[in-house]
């Protein structure tokens, strides 16, 4: 099982999208707080979704298990906590919900599983975190960043 991470931020539509099938991604896990924004543009929920199967033949799911809580985001966002604190909070975040646990039996139908949410570049993102904490539990996952 492959775990791809992507950010959409700094990514038009067609770069995004092509990334997506290049990677032969069989199932995208959103896991933003709000996959609503109207930031977001072409990565809006249902259009993501929409947008996912007529171009990729790819599936989509909400995951807000795997999201920050508001609470985590907002003090990051507005420089409360550091980096280091955010990673300590989300990762604890993770832990306790525990759903970390199920996602290899949840998701074994799929060779190529992608995390999404905003952030550019997986070096300080919750997707990059989670992926590594999927790993640790599960040793024949490999992670991509793209």
């Amino acid at each position: 099982m492959n775990i791809y991470t992507i950010g959409f931020t700094k990514k038009n539509a067609y770069e995004f999208f092509e990334l997506i099938k290049n990677n032969k991604i069989d199932i995208l896990l959103d896991i933003r707080l709000n996959n609503k924004s109207q930031l977001a543009g072409f990565t809006k929920g249902k259009d993501l979704q929409y947008f996912l199967q007529e171009l990729c033949d790819c599936k989509y799911e909400h995951c807000e298990e795997f999201a920050p809580t508001k609470d985590i985001l907002d003090r990051y966002k507005k420089a409360v906590i550091s980096w280091d604190e955010y990673v300590k909070d989300y990762t604890k975040l993770i832990y306790k919900r525990g759903d970390y646990k199920k996602f290899k039996n949840k998701y074994s139908d799929f060779k190529n599983i992608c995390l999404l949410c905003s952030e550019p570049i997986a070096t300080q993102c919750h997707r990059r975190l989670l992926a590594e904490i999927i790993e640790r539990e599960n040793e024949e996952i490999k992670i991509i960043h793209i």
